[in-house]
């Protein structure tokens, strides 16, 4: 290597991201780099080599892809979690806490049979108790309407706690004519929905529970009474509710960036489910319950990863000096890229900044 080769080569080890290791030929295109990556402690890292990743799936791909890091892929085979995507000390380690860290399916048998008949109905919803809920988790199954029965209309709703227990369960009476019960996948028959709780019924009963005592334009995500809702594809069922509910209180599976494809799109919660929580759902009949509990588990596991404390955490924080428009160009290409990433921030709310609140 001649010497102009080897200063070229320095300088692109010189400019090369601390997050995600691309390398870049001069230091303003690392600043700009930097200026939209949006890197922080809050991405999923390699526990091998430490890079940072947008999401698990771009994790699991570094790790096991079609094309992984050898070295890491090397290491993760013997020490890593495939669920959790940790790196353990060592194999008898990784055993012991795959174990724990793999949930059991919470639908099997009896308790199917019994959701599917309805039998376990709670259309009462306990407002005055101390251990009421801060978090709970919302999920509705749809049958159709419309001429061809491809319109979505809410007939069953249920809602449970952070420890599986059910808030409330009901079936919902559409204010539709339904055209299609879907019974394959719903198990819904028109004897269900015959005498069912009417929707407009159903959405006030669940909108003064989620609220809890406050007026929606008062409620806040911290230091407030109303209760932070957990689901996936919550707009979706929100809105065959109508029902409103504040953004800053819903914490969507299917919108949080970790858990997203590589490509920014969703996943499936059944893909979800089985990825990171090691089971099955959706083996024919679906089960509001089994959604509710199946998000609140993926959403617990991402509430209480470890990631570093900052008193700003979000780049939209407005004193943060990390946002794009204060990123003084002259000012930050004197510095190293490891100090970029120290005051570079997340462009999403990660959700372990909940059990801080």
């Amino acid at each position: 290597m001649d010497y102009r080769s080897s200063i070229e080569s320095s300088e692109t080890l010189r400019n090369k991201c601390a997050a995600c290791y691309r390398q870049f030929n001069k230091m303003e295109h690392l600043v700009e780099h930097m200026k939209i990556s949006y890197h922080s402690g809050h991405e999923p890292t390699c526990g091998v080599c430490k890079k940072h990743c947008r999401s698990f799936e771009s994790l699991r791909e570094h790790l096991i892809g079609p094309l992984p890091k050898q070295e890491c892929k090397n290491i993760f085979s013997l020490r890593g979690c495939r669920f959790c995507m940790m790196i353990l000390e060592s194999p008898n380690a990784r055993r012991i806490h795959q174990e724990r860290c793999q949930f059991s399916s919470v639908n099997s048998g009896l308790t199917t049979r019994m959701a599917a008949l309805g039998l376990r109905d709670k259309a009462m919803i306990d407002y005055t108790s101390s251990l009421s809920p801060k978090v709970v988790a919302l999920s509705c199954k749809m049958v159709g309407g419309g001429s061809d029965g491809s319109l979505d209309l809410c007939a069953r709703v249920c809602i449970t706690d952070e420890n599986d227990n059910v808030v409330f369960h009901t079936y919902v009476k559409p204010s539709m004519v339904v055209t299609n019960y879907r019974y394959g996948t719903t198990g819904i028959r028109p004897e269900n929905l015959r005498d069912a709780m009417p929707l407009k019924h159903a959405q006030r009963k669940i909108q003064e529970f989620l609220c809890n005592g406050e007026p929606m334009w008062k409620i806040r995500p911290r230091g407030g009474r109303g209760r932070i809702l957990v689901g996936h594809g919550l707009d979706h069922d929100l809105d065959r509710l109508q029902l409103e509910y504040p953004s800053s209180m819903m914490r969507d599976t299917a919108k949080y960036p970790p858990l997203m494809k590589t490509s920014k799109l969703s996943n499936s919660l059944k893909y979800l489910t089985q990825a990171y929580l090691g089971y099955d759902i959706h083996v024919g009949i679906q089960d509001p319950y089994e959604d509710c509990v199946a998000t609140m588990r993926l959403y617990t596991r991402m509430r209480y990863q470890k990631h570093k404390i900052e008193a700003y955490p979000q780049a939209a924080d407005a004193q943060n000096r990390s946002n794009q428009v204060a990123w003084r160009q002259n000012e930050v290409e004197r510095m190293s890229p490891d100090e970029m990433l120290s005051i570079s921030r997340s462009d999403y709310y990660c959700w372990c900044l909940d059990s801080l609140a």
